[in-house]
């Protein structure tokens, strides 16, 4: 049976308080009361999400150095969630700036892209994924292409309210 999509993560933390407040106020997950069964672990859901949880937190403490993945080490560079709008990826970019978390924005033609990082430096992507019967055929073959993301731009093309694919969209 093949792998249909990633279920959750799980992430260490230096403190799973401030986390657990990044995630929830800034991103809008929940957190679920089966986290409290753990001391310093916390489990959430994503605002949309039918998993069990989508995000294990995992506190370590203050003493935990900083991730060198990518830097001096191997490891996951980032994890990746799909908003439904460019509405809301556009309310996200506001919130993720307003906290200094927002360190990019990209358009790969098929994603549009914002990039963050956690509390403790952790990367993450929030994309908006171009539904399959709106891309053109230069948006699938220049997927390799990054270009700086135009929100204005994106939403005059596809509209603020247009729901996005799920995962990339591909021609059926």
């Amino acid at each position: 049976m093949p792998i249909t999509r990633l279920n959750h993560a799980v992430l260490y933390v230096r403190d799973v308080k401030r986390s657990v407040a990044f995630y929830t106020e800034v991103l809008g997950f929940r957190q679920l009361d089966f986290g409290q069964v753990m001391g310093g672990a916390a489990f959430l859901q994503a605002p949309g999400s039918t998993n069990d949880h989508d995000i294990g937190l995992f506190e370590i403490g203050e003493g935990a150095g900083p991730t060198r993945a990518g830097r001096e080490e191997v490891g996951l560079y980032h994890l990746a969630w799909e908003v439904d709008t460019l509405g809301e990826l556009e309310r996200l970019a506001a919130a993720l700036a307003e906290t200094g978390s927002l360190v990019g924005a990209s358009d790969h033609s098929t994603t549009k892209s914002l990039y963050a990082k956690d509390p403790d430096g952790l990367e993450f992507e929030v994309a908006w994924v171009v539904p399959a019967h709106l891309l053109e055929k230069e948006d699938r073959s220049g997927r390799a292409r990054v270009r700086p993301l135009d929100l204005e731009a994106a939403k005059a093309r596809y509209g603020a309210a247009t729901r996005g694919g799920a995962g990339i969209s591909q021609p059926a």
